[in-house]
C-alpha cells in the first residue's frame, strides 16, 4: 500500500481543495437550522435537500437521513448544535463501509509488475492522473512504465509522452490508430523484461459506443493475462468531480463495461460539488483511492476517509 502518513502540507492542500464545497454546504446548513434548537422533521427535510444539492446523490442522502432519524428517535432530543458532529460520524461510517466492501487484493508492495489499467472519458483528467501517479510511485522508489493504449486520439499519446519526459519514465507507444491490445502486449512484455514495479496503461475514453468500449477493454484484459495471469491488478476509473451528477452516469457506464475496482475523483478544488465523492463511493461500493485537489503534481492525494471528512467538516 502507499504510505498512509498525512503531512501538514498535504492536509493544507486538502483543506484548500475542499474549501468551495465546504463553504457552499455550511452556508446552506446554517440557513436550514437558523432559529432552530432541535433536530426536527423540518430540519431533516432541509438537510435532505442540502445533501442532494451538494451532489451527494438521492440514494446516499436518504441513507444518511435514515441513520440520523434513528439517532434522533433513540436520543429523543438532539440539538442542532450536535447535527454537525452526527453528520460527520455518519458520513465517515458510510465511507468506511465502502472502503472495506471491495478492497483490492493486490498492491505494488506484493505484486510485480503491478498493472493499473486507467479508464475514464476524455476530459476528466485521465492522462494527467496517470502522470501524477507515475510521479508518486517513482518518488516512492518504484520503477515505473507507461503504456499509451489510447490510440484513438493522437493528442492522448502526445500528452502521455510529455508526462513521461517530464518525470523521466519510459513509455511504450505505437502510432495513432494502432490496435490498443498490441500496445498493451508490448508494454507488459517490456515491463517484465526490464524488471518494472508499476505499469500504468492509458485506455481510450469514448463512451458514445459502449459495446465497442466493452469489447476493447475485454480484449486488452485478455492480452494482459497472456503475459501476467492476474493482470490488471487494478482498474482505476477517473471521474471529474466538478461534473457532479454526470460523474455518477459515467461511473454507471464504466462499471457496466468493465470491472472497476478503484476510483480517482479529480478537480475537486475548482468546484462546490465535493459531495460527489461520498455518493459515488456509496452507490458503486468501489473504494475511492485518489482525489485531485489542485494543479500541482503532488495534489493527487491518496484518499483518506478520515482526513477527507475532517477537512469537509472543519469549521
Amino acid at each position: 500500500m502507499l504510505k498512509k502518513i498525512f503531512s501538514k502540507q498535504k492536509k493544507e492542500s486538502l483543506d484548500k481543495g475542499l474549501e468551495k464545497t465546504k463553504k457552499s454546504f455550511f452556508s446552506k446548513l446554517s440557513k436550514a437550522i437558523a432559529g432552530k434548537s432541535k433536530v426536527d422533521d423540518e430540519v431533516l427535510d432541509n438537510l435532505e435537500e442540502i445533501l442532494i444539492t451538494s451532489d451527494v446523490g438521492v440514494d446516499t442522502t436518504l441513507k444518511i437521513i435514515d441513520r440520523i432519524e434513528k439517532r434522533v428517535a433513540k436520543d429523543k432530543y438532539l440539538g442542532t448544535n450536535e447535527l454537525n458532529k452526527i453528520l460527520r460520524e455518519e458520513i465517515a461510517g458510510l465511507l468506511a463501509e465502502n472502503e472495506t466492501a471491495n478492497a483490492i487484493k493486490f498492491s505494488p508492495e506484493t505484486t510485480k509488475p503491478y498493472v493499473i489499467m486507467v479508464v475514464g472519458v476524455n476530459g476528466v483528467g485521465k492522462t494527467t492522473t496517470i502522470g501524477k501517479l507515475a510521479y508518486k510511485y517513482k518518488n516512492e522508489g518504484k520503477k515505473v512504465m507507461l503504456g499509451a493504449a489510447d490510440t484513438f486520439r493522437a493528442a492522448a499519446i502526445d500528452q502521455l509522452q510529455i508526462w513521461a519526459d517530464r518525470i523521466d519514465v519510459p513509455i511504450i507507444k505505437q502510432k495513432m490508430g494502432s490496435d490498443p491490445a498490441s500496445v498493451v502486449f508490448d508494454t507488459l512484455q517490456s515491463a517484465v523484461a526490464n524488471d518494472v514495479d508499476v505499469v500504468l496503461i492509458d485506455t481510450a475514453g469514448r463512451l458514445h459506443n459502449k459495446v465497442n468500449l466493452m469489447n476493447e477493454l475485454s480484449k486488452i484484459k485478455r492480452v494482459m493475462k497472456k503475459i501476467i495471469p492476474d493482470a490488471p491488478h487494478e482498474i482505476l476509473l477517473v471521474l471529474d468531480g466538478s461534473t457532479g451528477q454526470n460523474a455518477f452516469e459515467q461511473a454507471k457506464q464504466f462499471t457496466k463495461a468493465t470491472k472497476v475496482n478503484a476510483l480517482a475523483v479529480t478537480k475537486l478544488d475548482g468546484t462546490a460539488k465535493g459531495g460527489v465523492v461520498i455518493g459515488i463511493s456509496d452507490q458503486f461500493q468501489i473504494p475511492v483511492k485518489f482525489i485531485g485537489v489542485g494543479e500541482k503534481v503532488e495534489d493527487l492525494q491518496e484518499f483518506d476517509k478520515n482526513e477527507f471528512v475532517d477537512s469537509f467538516f472543519k469549521v
